[in-house]
């Protein structure tokens, strides 16, 4: 079974190869209301999910589920235009497969972005926050199973999920932007229905930050196979229990729309000085 998932791994990677011949050293993965970011890049190809071997297809509103390969900031990258969720009816090895497609082309640095739930009342609509930690209630976990030492460790360490050095220098040039940029503590949650007020009130109680339904899967696939993660989250809606309103999800889309100029100019900024953690 193992040999059988790097055979697909591998499949997937060399049918991207054919259609570029960039070889990208960072991939960025485009939450919900994201996917502008991808006209910041230098495109030199762009290969729909659907034609690449083995890889899920995404079926939600705001993920166009292309593959985008271009530079940026003078650097090769891939960018994933829309991710899968576990929601989605995708198994968990399934929404890690992408992960694992990137690294085999060469992405040893992760950038993952989300829309978010705000449950730290000091986090509100529009703004952009970096996860520093996260916790997992998704129920399930991409390294369930017969593991592969070629891919990665039985056992891999989470004292550092999200990269320490990325997170700082993130922070350096939001600090030159002017670009508000708090830490977070990220949950994960299955969904798709979003948190009562109930739950709310247990998930900040437990530390929590911010909700969402992805992120923690693909990093924990990044993690073991050795790859460096930074995560930006743009939070889209206020979850306050006490305030709580029924959520809108056009205007979701939109708060994360509006936030995206900024986020672009922040991801740009981060690859370009990339060298100055390396």
């Amino acid at each position: 079974m193992a040999g059988e998932e790097r055979a697909r791994i591998e499949a997937a990677a060399t049918f991207v190869r054919g259609r570029s011949t960039l070889r990208p050293g960072v991939g960025v993965i485009l939450g919900t209301g994201l996917g502008d970011f991808a006209g910041a890049l230098e495109t030199e190809a762009v290969v729909p999910y659907r034609d690449i071997p083995h890889f899920p297809v995404s079926t939600v509103e705001g993920h166009a589920g292309e593959l985008h390969l271009g530079r940026l900031a003078g650097r090769p990258v891939a960018v994933m235009k829309g991710r899968v969720h576990y929601y989605e009816g995708y198994g968990m090895r399934d929404v890690g497969f992408p992960v694992r497609v990137l690294k085999a082309l060469g992405c040893g640095t992760l950038v993952i972005t989300n829309a978010v739930g705000g449950m730290n009342p000091d986090m509100v609509p529009g703004a952009i926050v970096v996860t520093t930690d996260h916790i997992n209630l998704m129920g399930d976990n991409p390294l369930i199973g017969e593991n592969d030492e070629a891919l990665g460790p039985r056992f891999p360490d989470m004292s550092e999920p999200y990269s320490r050095a990325l997170t700082a220098l993130a922070e350096r040039v939001a600090l030159e932007q002017r670009l508000a940029l708090a830490r977070a503590v990220f949950v994960a949650v299955a969904g798709p229905n979003l948190e009562t007020a109930a739950e709310y009130r247990f998930l900040r109680w437990i530390g929590a930050d911010v909700v969402g339904m992805s992120l923690v899967p693909e990093t924990i696939v990044a993690v073991h196979g050795g790859q460096r993660v930074l995560a930006l989250n743009v939070v889209t809606d206020a979850c306050l229990p006490d305030r709580l309103r029924p959520v809108d999800i056009p205007e979701i889309l939109a708060t994360a729309g509006r936030a995206a100029p900024a986020l672009i100019r922040l991801v740009t900024e981060v690859i370009r000085r990339l060298d100055d953690v390396n």
